[in-house]
C-alpha cells in the first residue's frame, strides 16, 4: 500500500444520492462499503465530511443570517453527517470514534491529535466532525488541519469527477484532466483543488492531495495502492 494512514474528505453533496438534499441511505452504505474495502487491509482512515447537504437545504434562511451563524450552522450540519456515517460504520463492524471541532459532549468528543491517534493505533476510524471549531473556515481547510495533526500520508478529496481538469468537465467536453501537478502548478493555473486556504496549509506542509471520482467502484481501494487513479498534487 502506497499509504497507510489516509484522511478522506468527502462533501456533504455526496450522501444526496439523487436527493435535493438530506441523507440517502444507498449512498451512505456505498461508501460505507468502500471504506470498509480499504479498512479491512490495514489502512489507518480518518474521515471529514462536509455539511452542504444539510445546510444549502437550509439556503434560504441562511441569506438571512451572518457570516458567524451561517458558518456555525455549517459545523452543525457536518455533525449529523457525522453520526450518519458512524452509525453505519458501526454497523458494519468497524469502531468508530466520533470527534467534534465544537464542543457537543453528548454526541462527539473534543477533538484532540493524540487521541485520534491513538484511536487510529487501536483500528478505530476517527470521524472528524464540527470544522476547525471557529467560523470563516470550510471543511476543506478542516480536512486539511486534521489530516496534518494525525500525521496522515496523505489527503484523499473523494468528488464526483474523476481528478482535476483544466475547466470543469461536466460543462466543456473539451476539458482536460491532468494525472499530477505539482502545488505551484495548481496556483499558476488557478485550478480550484480546495479553497486557498487549506490548500496553502497542506502546500507548506507538503501535504500530498490526491482527488479522484469517489462514486466508482474500487477506487478508493485503487489509490491507496498508489495506482494511477485521480489527479495527484503533490
Amino acid at each position: 500500500m502506497k499509504y497507510k494512514r489516509i484522511l478522506l474528505k468527502l462533501s456533504g453533496e455526496s450522501l444526496m444520492g439523487d436527493k435535493s438534499y438530506g441523507i440517502d441511505p444507498d449512498k451512505v452504505n456505498e461508501f460505507v462499503k468502500e471504506i470498509k474495502t480499504v479498512y479491512d487491509k490495514g489502512i489507518e482512515i480518518g474521515l471529514v465530511i462536509g455539511g452542504g447537504n444539510i445546510f444549502r437545504g437550509l439556503s434560504d434562511a441562511g441569506k438571512q443570517m451572518n457570516r458567524t451563524q451561517g458558518d456555525f450552522m455549517g459545523m452543525l450540519a457536518t455533525v449529523i453527517n457525522g453520526m450518519a456515517l458512524q452509525s453505519v460504520l458501526l454497523q458494519n463492524g468497524i469502531d468508530t470514534v466520533l470527534l467534534s471541532g465544537i464542543k457537543i459532549d453528548k454526541i462527539a468528543g473534543e477533538v484532540s491529535p493524540l487521541k485520534a491517534k491513538q484511536a487510529l493505533l487501536g483500528g478505530k476510524i476517527v470521524i472528524f466532525s464540527g470544522g476547525t471549531g471557529n467560523p470563516f473556515f470550510t471543511t476543506d481547510t478542516a480536512a486539511v488541519l486534521r489530516a496534518l495533526e494525525i500525521d496522515a500520508d496523505a489527503i484523499l478529496k473523494g468528488t464526483r469527477v474523476d481528478g482535476i481538469y483544466d475547466k470543469d468537465p461536466e460543462k466543456y467536453d473539451d476539458a482536460v484532466k491532468y494525472d499530477r501537478l505539482s502545488y505551484d502548478e495548481a496556483l499558476q493555473k488557478e485550478l480550484k483543488v480546495m479553497d486557498s486556504t487549506a490548500f496553502a496549509l497542506a502546500k507548506d506542509n507538503g501535504l500530498p492531495i490526491v482527488v479522484f471520482d469517489m462514486n466508482t467502484k474500487g477506487n478508493l481501494e485503487k489509490v491507496v495502492e498508489g495506482k494511477n487513479i485521480g489527479t495527484l498534487v503533490h
